[in-house]
């Protein structure tokens, strides 16, 4: 139970078919005992998939929470100023949002929370989820690797024949990545 009354912010972007995992572990967050907020970033505030609609989201993870989700930079901007948090975690970070992360760009509530977030030096935690991990995205998860305070939840390719170049959190090792993270450090190994 390390992560009991650890205040841990949760932030989503818009990998919607990993939502259904995604809200697995923030059950198993609060049940670890940590006090939960979420962010939701423009894009999975807006966007009706086949996953889902993002009111449903949103009312999902309020009654598993307790508290609104964050839905604004303004709303996100105090997490830094105010050092809200003990750990952040986007989950699912897509690829569009760790190209803008590695990139300084802060275009959103998920991406405000992180850089509000890291200003205090604190872990941030990263369960990647892009069909372009082993392309593009690749040089930008690999910033991030590099950049002190940020940690990965273990990864690895989901599905090699049909997409050669995607590559998904284990999010089924969120909880000991999360712990490890808040002892600054990186949880091993982080391909699996």
């Amino acid at each position: 139970m390390k992560l009991k009354g650890k205040r841990v912010g949760v932030a989503l972007t818009g990998s919607f078919c990993t939502y259904e995992k995604a809200f697995v572990q923030l059950r198993k967050l609060k049940e670890e005992g940590a006090e939960i907020v979420t962010i939701f970033s423009n894009a999975s505030q807006t966007i009706d998939s086949r996953f889902g609609s993002p009111e449903d989201f949103m009312k999902e993870a309020e009654e598993i929470t307790g508290s609104r989700p964050l839905l604004t930079i303004s709303q996100a901007e105090p997490i830094g100023p105010k050092s809200l948090l003990d750990l952040l975690i986007i989950l699912p970070c897509t690829g569009n949002t760790a190209a803008k992360l590695a990139n300084g760009i802060t275009d959103s509530p998920a991406l405000m929370a992180a850089k509000a977030h890291l200003r205090n030096e604190k872990p941030l935690l990263i369960s990647i989820s892009t069909n372009d991990a082993l392309g593009m995205n690749m040089k930008n998860i690999g910033i991030l690797l590099n950049v002190k305070h940020i940690f990965f939840v273990p990864f690895g390719q989901d599905d090699p024949e049909k997409k050669p170049n995607s590559m998904t959190a284990r999010t089924e090792m969120l909880i000991p990545a999360a712990e490890a993270a808040l002892e600054e450090r990186q949880y091993q190994p982080v391909i699996r």
